[in-house]
């Protein structure tokens, strides 16, 4: 059996590859092929099917969140490998070799995952409102000995309006700790602030250069290590990034049609999921729309499907077709035109906006929200503010960090849907040439890795 490390670099397109040199010389020494990825081409479900080389009708991960019918909630970013259904390619190299081992890095679905290292991001939440940052870890010292070694997890540049390549630097030092203690068989280092750059500034921002020779000397110094030490090297990404010019606020269009139900509170508006007769989970260009009744599926297709912005709307036979039929996606799914996004917006008027709407958060917001990278340029000296707040809640006073603005307009880079060409979408690198082939699946991933394993 051969050490195998995988790095994912989120965003990574073959028109970028020019700006990674460290990147660029693996390709060389090994070959480089477009990926092909599932729909929706979203984190949770590429990662899914990279795992366990099945679509998500199969894994059953059909975004990035979705609609738990039975409780009435949309759920985002839950952390249970459970939720991943089928044999992942850890299990199969398992059975294979009972000495495999693996280390899974800030990949998703992590959590009690069957793995013998893992580190992913799991803040604390204290009782006054605090947000800490912290890790979730197995084994649960390896937490305290990358806490002594690295410092805290820096949550703050994971995510939000600070999120930068200082998470991926953290992650990148983690993986090279875990490679020199451990020596696992197959390392998955998940490396991603390009993504957040490519959505702040667009794929076509002249500074998007600079970032991604930030990423590439991260990736060099991992790739660096493993060769030194006789593994094979994959490099992948999960999508290409579109340039955007507007969003497409899928459910006021439903509300305005009668479909969507929200509640008055003391807080604003919340969205009524179990007493509303359709309403969509916005995760960047896909947006599943959950139907509640049968008879109003078709005129909510036609209603959809007339939306400026909406480029298609799949049903039963179309979802089929790409592997997405599965009990957990929403009766229909809404996608976005290339240059549009959606918003998971309900509310109709700013002022009865939900009190999260304006804040970092998310796992309450029904629906991925990209804005979550700015700050609301209407905000006199931000910064201030914001060192004003946290100090308050350092103090123990509970208060709302409102500092997010609801100008969807502000994202300039978006994804989801399949790339219309292979420059746009994205790639694989090995280091393996005998591996070489014009094209890679997701679903082909999991079976490379394990060629890579056990293949002399």
């Amino acid at each position: 059996m051969r050490r195998v490390v995988v790095i994912d670099v989120v965003g990574l397109t073959p028109a970028l590859l020019p700006h990674a040199p460290h990147l660029a010389r693996l390709a060389g020494e090994g070959f480089a092929a477009p990926l092909s990825p599932v729909f929706p081409a979203v984190t949770c479900p590429v990662q899914a099917t990279l795992l366990t080389g099945a679509p998500p009708a199969r894994h059953g991960v059909v975004g990035n969140g979705w609609y738990f019918r039975d409780l009435a909630e949309v759920w985002f970013w839950r952390q249970s490998n459970r939720l991943v259904l089928g044999d992942k390619v850890w299990d199969e190299a398992r059975a294979r070799d009972p000495s495999f081992t693996c280390a899974y890095l800030f990949w998703w679905h992590a959590m009690h995952a069957a793995c013998d290292l893992v580190v992913t991001p799991r803040p604390a939440y204290p009782a006054d409102g605090r947000k800490i940052p912290d890790v979730w870890t197995e084994p649960p010292e390896l937490r305290d000995e990358l806490n002594a070694r690295l410092g805290p997890f820096p949550l703050f540049d994971f995510w939000g309006p600070r999120a930068g390549s200082r998470s991926s630097a953290w992650i990148a030092e983690a993986a090279l700790c875990v490679l020199d203690a451990a020596a696992p068989a197959l390392t998955l280092v998940y490396l991603p602030h390009l993504d957040y750059c490519l959505q702040r500034l667009g794929p076509h921002d002249e500074r998007i250069a600079q970032e991604v020779r930030g990423v590439d000397a991260l990736a060099g110094r991992i790739i660096e290590q493993a060769r030194a030490c006789g593994a094979e090297v994959v490099v992948l990404s999960e999508y290409g990034m579109s340039a955007v010019s507007g969003a497409v606020h899928v459910n006021r269009v439903l509300r305005e049609h009668g479909y969507l139900r929200a509640r008055d509170t003391l807080v604003g508006e919340l969205l009524d999921c179990g007493g509303s007769r359709a309403f969509a989970v916005a995760d960047h260009q896909a947006a599943h729309v959950y139907v509640r009744d049968a008879q109003d599926v078709e005129e909510v297709a036609r209603l959809l499907a007339r939306t400026e912005g909406v480029e298609r709307v799949l049903g039963a036979v179309e979802k089929r077709a790409l592997g997405l039929d599965h009990e957990r996606a929403g009766e229909l799914v809404a996608v976005a035109a290339k240059d549009r996004w959606f918003t998971y917006y309900y509310w109709q008027d700013d002022a009865r906006a939900p009190d999260f709407a304006r804040t970092v958060d998310i796992h309450r917001k029904p629906g991925y929200d990209p804005v979550e990278l700015f700050l609301d340029p209407a905000i006199r000296l931000p910064r201030l503010k914001v060192a004003g707040k946290l100090l308050r809640k350092a103090l123990g006073f509970r208060c709302l960090l409102d500092v997010i603005p609801l100008d969807a307009s502000l994202v300039q880079g978006s994804h989801g849907r399949l790339p219309d060409s292979d420059e746009e979408g994205p790639l694989l690198l090995c280091s393996k040439a005998a591996l070489a082939c014009e094209r890679v699946r997701a679903q082909d991933v999991r079976a490379l890795l394990l060629r890579l394993l056990f293949d002399s």
